[in-house]
């Protein structure tokens, strides 16, 4: 016994420096970074809408080239004088000198061309904006937008994307405080008030609630809203929508809306089934059918629609292009069809507002 305690007393500081030698000898495999894991060798052929060899290739020079970087340099420029207004009107409206996380706010213009039944091409400009202000209670808000929904009709909202600007109810935008309120884990309050920003303005208020659920494999949404506006009167709107995944990438909503219009003492009704599937990191599809409706003067269908947006990301997260197919049957054409391509390049400038 007392041979077998020397020997381990004598090989053991050799053993343990052998063991740490080998340890500190052995390489650690390091994980690769994002831009190795996301570079084009790495990623399956259909990510890019390029081929590994395009990636490493040189610019060439040509006008197309020139006027793309003049867009890009101005669309940083815009960006970031989007980002200084709301960050200072965030700060006057609070009376704090941090600009809180959160903004929302955007420009967006574009150019749509649109070619119709018996018609050519037209092409026509389109801008719509959303300056959207946290302020330094967290559960307060101001929002100016360039339109309202409640101010334009039910059946041209569902069919927006087909329209171009000369084709949409004429509407003023609207400026509100709006207050945030928390009901449970599922369902959210705001308070508008506020006016459409015209002369003589017209005051308004609105009430939402929103909540989400979910059912097994079905994602539930509902929205209630009431509103009043002092020349059209009072108004509501109920929405509610299904929606689940159904493979291959695919997503599937149905939804159901119902809004009271005041001035005419009626309903107008829309029920969507809505398809979306992204293809790509560039594009995505989204094909749509349609009922439109209304209670006067007696519960009736009033049209028929269908469409499939065809959206591709043309460069970053702002410049975009849309391909729209649309055929629809209305009531006061006596339900004839009624053809459309609608062709519309999008630029988004944008900026969030950082704590600063």
């Amino acid at each position: 016994m007392a041979l077998l305690q020397s020997a381990v007393h004598r090989y053991r500081l050799p053993a343990i420096a052998l063991m740490l030698a080998w340890g500190l000898g052995t390489p650690v495999l390091a994980e690769p970074s994002v831009s190795e894991s996301l570079s084009p060798d790495n990623l399956p052929a259909d990510f890019y809408t390029f081929t590994p060899e395009e990636f490493w290739r040189e610019p060439r020079d040509s006008y197309w080239l020139n006027f793309s970087n003049w867009v890009i340099h101005h669309e940083h420029v815009q960006s970031e004088r989007i980002q200084i207004l709301g960050a200072w009107a965030d700060r006057t409206l609070s009376g704090n000198a941090r600009s809180l996380p959160g903004n929302e706010s955007y420009l967006r213009l574009g150019l749509a061309a649109e070619s119709e039944t018996g018609k050519l091409a037209s092409v026509e400009p389109e801008a719509r904006f959303r300056l959207d202000l946290p302020t330094a209670e967290e559960q307060l808000r101001v929002v100016l937008e360039s339109e309202s929904d409640e101010l334009v009709p039910l059946g041209e909202r569902r069919r927006s994307r087909q329209l171009t600007d000369d084709q949409r109810s004429d509407s003023d935008a609207t400026g509100a405080l709006r207050y945030l309120s928390v009901i449970s884990d599922t369902i959210n309050l705001s308070n508008d008030i506020g006016a459409r920003l015209r002369f003589p303005p017209d005051a308004f208020w609105r009430a939402t609630a929103r909540g989400d659920w979910r059912l097994s494999d079905w994602r539930v949404g509902a929205r209630q809203r009431v509103y009043y506006f002092h020349q059209d009167g009072w108004g509501a709107s109920s929405w509610l929508g299904f929606g689940r995944d159904i493979g291959n990438g695919w997503t599937f909503l149905a939804s159901s809306e119902a809004v009271w219009v005041h001035d005419e003492r009626q309903f107008d009704l829309a029920q969507i089934l809505d398809f979306h599937k992204r293809l790509n990191n560039r594009s995505e599809l989204n094909p749509r059918l349609g009922v439109l409706g209304e209670s006067q003067p007696t519960w009736r269908h009033t049209g028929y629609f269908a469409d499939v947006t065809w959206r591709y990301r043309l460069y970053q997260d702002w410049l975009f292009g849309e391909v729209i197919p649309s055929v629809e049957f209305q009531r006061d054409n006596d339900f004839k069809e009624h053809t459309a391509l609608l062709v519309r390049l999008e630029m988004f400038f944008s900026g969030r507002i950082l704590s600063r």
